[in-house]
């Protein structure tokens, strides 16, 4: 097998894909990335290109095919869900699809790369959690957003300790046939607090929006102005889908068919559009074979 990092420099005769398949490899990097092998210049984007290309030419004969189902709606969520098309820096475009699931949203990769196979769930946004931007100048400044975010997953990994503790004194109580008083209260009030503020976040006003100093986009040309900012997290991992974890980020929602993911800890920021292709016969039969179908096809990628 050929190792990637004998590579170096494309334009170096040793690249041991451009020895042994140099019309394929130009052919598949004009096609895919619309590019010609001289316009590559960064290092790291030659390696996961040639890494890509790489895993494609090895697994293009013994492909698995299973059908997607298309996510069901309803008229409480954010937006539309459906089929999306984001930027993954150097992975180029990759095509997602967004679907609610009450307090969450998840955007599952259709397709995948190198580090982040299709099947996994690629961001996961927590719609209870809405963020509220500084003001434009203020936003420009990485270290203020990166303040705002970290105080909400402090917050969030409270309320998950502290619902994980009733979990625990309900069981007990059950156990010994005491239901605590005024349980159901509590647990109304929580889902009121919940629906309330994603009722209260579905039609806000749209604010000015740019991305941090120092935030890299494959695209400048993203809008700038948003409608609402959410809490979530993204998938990261090392080439092979090895070590995987989810970091902190910022969902941003532009508009209708365009939303945002800035990764906190990447310092990169991607942007999905929707896919306006209609498809027939792909709608789930039921909300219950749609999450059995995210789960296989999140089993079949792990």
């Amino acid at each position: 097998m050929v190792s990637v990092k004998t590579c170096g420099n494309w334009r170096s005769q040793e690249c041991p894909v451009e020895m042994f398949m140099p019309n394929e490899f130009r052919t598949w990097l004009r096609e895919e990335w619309g590019r010609t092998l001289e316009d590559i210049f960064h290092e790291h984007m030659q390696e996961l290109i040639l890494m890509k290309f790489i895993y494609t030419s090895q697994y293009d004969n013994c492909l698995t095919y299973r059908r997607i189902y298309l996510p069901p709606s309803s008229p409480d969520d954010l937006i539309k869900p459906g089929l999306f098309k984001g930027t993954y820096g150097s992975h180029g475009l990759e095509i997602v699809m967004l679907s609610f699931h009450g307090k969450k949203a998840k955007g599952t990769k259709i397709t995948g790369d190198p580090n982040i196979p299709a099947g996994q769930q690629t961001v996961e946004i927590d719609l209870a959690h809405p963020l509220q931007l500084p003001d434009v100048e203020n936003l420009r400044d990485f270290s203020e957003l990166s303040r705002i975010v970290l105080e909400v997953q402090e917050q969030v990994r409270r309320e998950e300790q502290e619902q994980e503790h009733r979990q625990e004194e309900e069981e007990a109580a059950s156990q010994s046939a005491a239901k605590p008083l005024g349980g159901e209260g509590a647990e109304g009030e929580e889902t009121a607090a919940g629906a309330e503020g994603t009722t209260q976040d579905k039609a806000p006003a749209s604010q000015p929006f740019v991305l941090p100093m120092g935030v890299i986009s494959r695209n400048e040309d993203y809008p700038r102005t948003c409608r609402i900012c959410f809490y979530g997290t993204g998938l990261i991992a090392g080439h092979g889908f090895t070590s995987p974890e989810r970091t902190p980020g910022v969902f941003v929602l532009f508009d209708d068919d365009r939303f945002g993911f800035i990764w906190l800890e990447l310092k990169s920021f991607s942007l999905y559009s929707r896919i306006k292709v209609s498809f027939q016969n792909a709608e789930a039969p039921s909300r219950e074979a749609f999450d059995e179908m995210l789960k296989n096809i999140q089993s079949l990628a792990t």
